[in-house]
C-alpha cells in the first residue's frame, strides 16, 4: 500500500490526526494493535481543556459533545474540612473545561472515519517501522504488520507514532538519539465508576491526612471517583463498602456534603508517572500523545496534550504538502515540548500539593497545606492554577 502519512495507533491522537489531515487533503492509513471495540470502550480521563473543545468543534466533530458534555466553570479544593472554589471562567476571561469521556471522543472520531471511508486496520499484530532516517524521496519509510493472517506493508512519506507509552514507535528511535526524563510517584489512584447521579456541580479535589480523593463525573448518571492508594494495592481487599466508607472519610467537610452512592461498575488502580521523551521526532517519524509523554492524572492533561500535539503536526504536514515548506515539520518537537513541559510542571505541582505522602517529612506535608491555603486565598495564585487547568491558548 502507498499513502502520504502512516499513523500507528487509534487512540485520540491517531484518530484526530487522521481526521485533521483528511480535512487538509492529506492521505493517511491508520494501524492499531487493539480491536475497534477495545478502543471504543476503554475508559480514560474525560476533562477537556478549552483548546481541545475548540479544536474538536472546528474539526466538525463537536455535535454530540455539545449535547452530552458537561461544561464546568470551576473546581473545588477541599482541605481542613472546608471547600474552596476556584472560579476558572472568571479568572481566565471566560474559558472553561468540558467533561466528556475519552472513549466518547474516540467513538465520534471512528464514526467520522467510517463516514469518510477512511482506511483503518484494527487488530494488527507484529507492527514494525522501517526506513525512518532515510531520505523520503529515495528510501521511503514503511510500516509492516500482520492483519487477519496476511502480511501487510505500507509505504509512506511520514509516520506518526500515536501508539501510546508501550507502543513500538518510541522504541524505534535509536537509544543514542533519545533522551528520557521520568518521575515515578510513591502512590497510585484506586478509581471507580459508580452508577450514581452527580450531586456536586464541579470536580472536588480533596487533601486529607489519610490520602487524596477526587470526585468527578462522566455523565448525568455516572460518577468517577478516586482514592490515593499504594502502587501495588490489592483490589481484592477493597470491598464496595470499604471504598464508600473511605471516600466519605476523605471528603469530610463542615457543610455536610458527601458523594452520592451507587452500584460500582468498575474498579482499577492507576499508577502515577511523569515521563517525557526528547526529541519527539526522528527522521520521518513523529511521536504524539502518550508515545512521547505521560502526566499524572491530577492535572487532567493527558488527552489534551495529545490533541495539542496532533494539532501542531497536522498543520505542519499540511504546509509540507500544500506549499512544500518543511519549517513547521522541522520545528515540531521544539514547538510541542514547550507546551509539554509546562503541562508536566502543572501536573507535578497539582500532584505534589494534593497528595500527602509517607515518603515526605512532616515538614514537607505541612508545606503542602500552606500551598493549598495560598492558592485559595491569593487571586494571583488562583489565576495561575485556573489558566493552567483550563489550558493555555494555542499559538496562532
Amino acid at each position: 500500500m502507498r499513502t502520504q502519512v502512516a499513523i500507528v495507533g487509534a487512540g485520540p491522537a491517531g484518530l484526530l490526526l487522521s481526521h485533521l489531515l483528511r480535512r487538509e487533503g492529506v492521505d493517511s492509513i491508520l494501524v492499531e494493535a487493539q480491536s475497534r471495540q477495545y478502543c471504543e470502550q476503554r475508559i480514560r480521563a474525560g476533562v477537556l481543556e478549552q483548546g481541545t473543545v475548540d479544536t474538536i468543534n472546528e474539526a466538525g466533530l463537536g455535535a454530540r459533545m455539545q449535547r452530552e458534555g458537561l461544561v464546568h466553570h470551576g473546581i473545588e479544593l477541599l482541605f481542613g474540612r472546608n471547600r474552596h472554589r476556584i472560579d476558572m471562567t472568571g479568572l481566565t476571561g471566560g474559558r472553561a473545561i468540558t467533561i466528556y469521556g475519552q472513549h466518547e471522543v474516540v467513538r465520534d472520531l471512528i464514526d467520522a472515519a467510517d463516514a469518510h471511508g477512511h482506511h483503518m486496520f484494527f487488530e494488527a499484530s507484529g507492527v514494525s517501522l522501517h526506513g525512518l532516517a532515510g531520505d523520503a524521496q529515495r528510501d521511503r519509510p514503511e510500516v509492516r504488520f500482520m492483519h487477519q493472517g496476511v502480511e501487510q506493508r505500507i509505504e509512506c512519506d511520514y509516520i506518526a507514532g500515536c501508539d501510546g507509552f508501550h507502543g513500538v514507535s518510541r522504541n524505534s528511535i535509536p537509544a543514542s538519539v533519545l533522551r528520557t526524563y521520568e518521575r515515578v510517584y510513591p502512590f497510585a489512584w484506586l478509581g471507580i465508576l459508580a452508577e450514581a447521579a452527580p450531586n456536586a456541580a464541579e470536580l472536588v479535589y480533596a487533601h486529607h491526612e489519610r490520602g487524596f480523593a477526587l470526585y468527578s463525573m462522566r455523565s448525568p448518571s455516572i460518577t468517577r471517583l478516586y482514592l490515593q492508594c499504594a502502587p501495588d494495592e490489592d483490589l481484592s481487599q477493597w470491598s464496595d463498602d470499604r471504598i464508600w466508607s473511605e471516600l466519605k472519610t476523605r471528603f469530610e467537610n463542615d457543610g455536610g456534603w458527601q458523594p452520592a452512592e451507587g452500584a460500582i461498575l468498575q474498579k482499577g488502580v492507576t499508577p502515577m508517572r511523569s515521563f517525557v521523551a526528547e526529541p519527539m521526532q526522528y527522521g520521518r517519524l513523529f511521536l504524539a500523545g502518550d508515545a512521547a509523554h505521560i502526566v499524572p492524572p491530577t492535572g487532567a492533561k493527558g488527552m489534551n496534550l495529545a490533541v495539542a500535539d496532533v494539532r501542531v503536526l497536522s498543520q505542519a504536514l499540511a504546509a509540507r504538502y500544500r506549499d512544500g515548506c518543511t519549517d513547521l515539520l522541522d520545528a515540531y518537537s521544539s514547538t510541542c515540548l514547550e507546551r509539554v513541559w509546562r503541562a508536566e510542571h502543572f501536573s507535578w505541582f497539582m500532584t505534589n500539593m494534593l497528595h500527602p505522602s509517607a515518603d515526605d517529612t512532616p515538614f514537607v506535608n505541612r508545606l503542602k497545606m500552606s500551598e493549598l491555603n495560598y492558592v485559595t486565598t491569593s487571586e494571583a495564585a488562583a489565576r495561575s492554577l485556573a489558566e493552567n487547568y483550563v489550558g493555555l491558548p494555542f499559538a496562532a
